[in-house]
């Protein structure tokens, strides 16, 4: 007898494990089957933008213009404290830039572009230290 009510007991566990299961994995299925739309964050899109491709003085860090010679540190933070632009020769404008400034402005405006400031990659401190080293 002992051993007839631990068969039972031993059934009744395994077919609600799988009555549990079923009733569980159902509805997960039908949402993701039924969800058609790829969800993309904001800083993806933007990065499927001219963003990807060029600085964007509205959005970008300190860092991105170490690349370019003249720019890294002193005109970079020039250009990230006078943001947001409206157009890329705005940074022209800087009030206190040298004609020597100036000049290495105008020969990299082609690395440069505008775009909507957008909050994910501005806020905080992360315009001038991003936290990624090297």
């Amino acid at each position: 007898m002992q051993r007839l009510g631990r068969w039972l007991a031993l059934a009744y566990l395994v077919s609600v494990s799988l009555l549990g299961w079923i009733n569980w994995s159902a509805p997960t299925l039908a949402a993701t089957a039924s969800t058609e739309e790829e969800l993309v964050n904001v800083v993806d899109e933007k990065l499927g933008t001219a963003y990807g491709e060029k600085i964007d003085l509205n959005n970008t860090n300190i860092a991105a213009f170490i690349q370019y010679r003249g720019l890294y540190p002193t005109l970079a933070k020039l250009i990230v404290k006078n943001a947001p632009y409206e157009s890329v020769e705005d940074v022209l404008n800087i009030p206190g830039l040298t004609e020597r400034q100036k000049q290495i402005l105008r020969e990299n405006l082609d690395h440069f572009t505008v775009t909507e400031v957008e909050t994910a990659l501005v806020e905080g401190g992360d315009r001038y230290n991003n936290g990624l080293y090297k």
